[in-house]
């Protein structure tokens, strides 16, 4: 009796070889590195019940037509249970991955009206995304009528990608890998996208994903891949499970992968927007104090509105003034972990309150990225001018020159 003849196993390589030729026919990704990361992560939704945290990915354009949706219907074809969407509940997403089909890729276009300043009602939504990162995410929710209920925690770890304009909150950009589309230029072509002809050959690459996604879930379970020099933390916990598919792999695969892994986690912290108190605290040590060991509050305000290239002259519709700047400033706190207030300093013309540079060091070395190569003279010649001609580091520095030649206390105690 023969035996009936058994088909070879996949070649991990060459099937996700054929899911990036499958994108690069209908997608035009803004570099090498993004077709890579959008391969791994179609190949890591079929294996997400392996890894402790599944990466987001997130396709982001400042203008519309940039090619976003489109390559979410790409990954719709390749990935297990796509299930597409522009609105859901947060109860109806929880539901459907504790479903018994198993667990969904969710694919979210339009993904910053969730975000935006209006959509407050969506904060379980918002709480949704986040907690799905992880394995240990979900929510607890009651379930029954009336009198008769009963606590029961609702899971919400899957698979996510969206799409979506402009950017999101740093809770979900610090989960995701992030691709930033673009418009196409003239010179970049696509094959034009036809679902009833192009789907079934997705669904066929899907197959094979599948498949040898099964023949290497238990070594892709076990797996504990190298990170490339400085990927730590967060973005490790993105990337491993990436990394852990390119291993499997094999090929050129594990190479490619890690050199996508440090050109896109460089790129996002190149794209980052500090947060306005982060930009608060450093262009008062560069561009304010600059040198100086206290500077009085009207006079750090000065300096803030002179700016040109800084928010502070329009936070929400109106300028900064010094309850703004307290307001800010108590969010960090000076080396003897209190929050950072104004104090009083002593001038020629009396006692105001102000900022004192040895109250603001552990923040300025905790949350600022490193002061520029500059000279000091250099840095006093480009502050913003104040009243009086005196620039704000001119000002700073008498109030520095003063109180070195005065033996009598600089401040009262501050009430």
């Amino acid at each position: 009796m023969n035996a009936t003849p058994t088909a070879p196993p996949l070649d991990g390589a060459t099937v996700l070889n054929d899911v990036e030729t499958f994108h690069r026919r209908f997608n035009v990704f803004p570099t090498e590195a993004a077709y890579v990361a959008v391969t791994l992560w179609d190949a890591h939704a079929h294996l997400v019940e392996c890894f402790e945290t599944t990466p987001r990915i997130a396709f982001l354009s400042p203008e519309p037509g940039s090619g976003k949706s489109r390559a979410l219907e790409i990954v719709e074809l390749l990935t297990p249970r796509p299930v597409s969407t522009v609105s859901a509940s947060a109860n109806a997403l929880y539901r459907l991955v504790d479903s018994a089909a198993g667990l969904p890729t969710v694919l979210f276009d339009e993904v910053d009206t969730i975000f935006g300043p209006k959509a407050g009602a969506d904060e379980a939504l918002r709480g949704f995304l986040n907690a799905g990162y992880r394995r240990i995410g979900g929510a607890l929710r009651c379930v029954g009528e009336g009198s008769n209920q009963n606590a029961q925690v609702f899971g919400s770890y899957c698979a996510v990608a969206m799409a979506g304009l402009g950017s999101l909150p740093d809770t979900v950009l610090t989960r995701s890998v992030i691709v930033r589309m673009r418009k196409r230029a003239p010179n970049e072509k696509v094959e034009p996208y036809r679902q009833r002809i192009h789907e079934k050959q997705g669904h066929e690459l899907r197959d094979q994903l599948a498949a040898w996604a099964d023949s290497v879930r238990d070594q892709v379970a076990e797996a504990w891949p190298e990170m490339p020099d400085g990927v730590t933390d967060r973005p490790a916990d993105v990337w491993e499970p990436l990394l852990a598919v390119a291993d499997a792999a094999g090929g050129d695969w594990p190479g490619r992968a890690r050199a996508a892994c440090v050109e896109l986690i460089s790129a996002a912290h190149d794209n980052d927007e500090a947060s306005l108190g982060v930009r608060l605290l450093t262009d008062l040590r560069d561009r304010v104090f600059c040198g100086a060991d206290r500077v009085p509050t009207a006079v750090v305000l000065e300096g803030l509105l002179a700016m040109d290239d800084a928010p502070w002259g329009d936070l929400e519709d109106k300028p900064i003034n010094s309850r703004t700047l307290a307001r800010l400033l108590a969010q960090y706190v000076t080396p003897a972990n209190k929050p950072i207030k104004p104090r009083g300093i002593r001038t020629p013309s009396g006692f105001p309150k102000g900022y004192y540079a040895e109250d603001l060091t552990d923040a300025w070395t905790r949350y600022c990225p490193p002061p520029p190569e500059e000279s000091a003279t250099s840095a006093t010649a480009a502050t913003p001018q104040v009243s009086g001609g005196e620039s704000v580091a001119d000002t700073a520095t008498a109030i520095r020159h003063m109180s070195a030649e005065t033996a009598t206390p600089l401040f009262p105690v501050a009430g």
